[in-house]
């Protein structure tokens, strides 16, 4: 069975990307944000499986947002997405409790980490 899937992505063609891969693989996309702060409201509304955060986007960034969620939900489950350089935020992303960091590329991995 797929997960319920929020994804927080600030550029459309990628969030775009991400969301086809997932509901390709059989998970449902029931949110996309794209921005930090509707990211956290969305989460309390949706209460998604997990939620695909972007690392850096304008206003609040998505390691910012993981926290907030993390405070409101201790067992949400977020993984953070980049293109950057991944090693920077490793200690960050394992602070926060993030499931995971994955280069928004690396399309398995993203499957991978998001589970069956």
């Amino acid at each position: 069975m797929g997960k319920r899937i929020l994804v927080v992505e600030d550029s459309t063609m990628m969030r775009r990307v991400i969301m086809k891969v997932l509901k390709e693989a059989g998970h449902e996309i029931v949110g996309e944000a794209s921005s930090g702060t509707d990211a956290i409201n969305m989460y309390q509304e949706l209460k998604p499986d997990i939620v695909t955060m972007d690392i850096t986007m304008r206003g609040m960034d998505g390691l910012t947002a993981s926290k907030e969620i993390m405070a409101l939900d201790s067992e949400a489950k977020i993984l953070i997405l980049s293109n950057l350089d991944e090693e920077k935020y490793r200690d960050e992303v394992n602070n926060i409790g993030a499931i995971g960091l994955v280069n928004k590329h690396q399309t398995d991995q993203i499957l991978e980490l998001v589970g069956n």
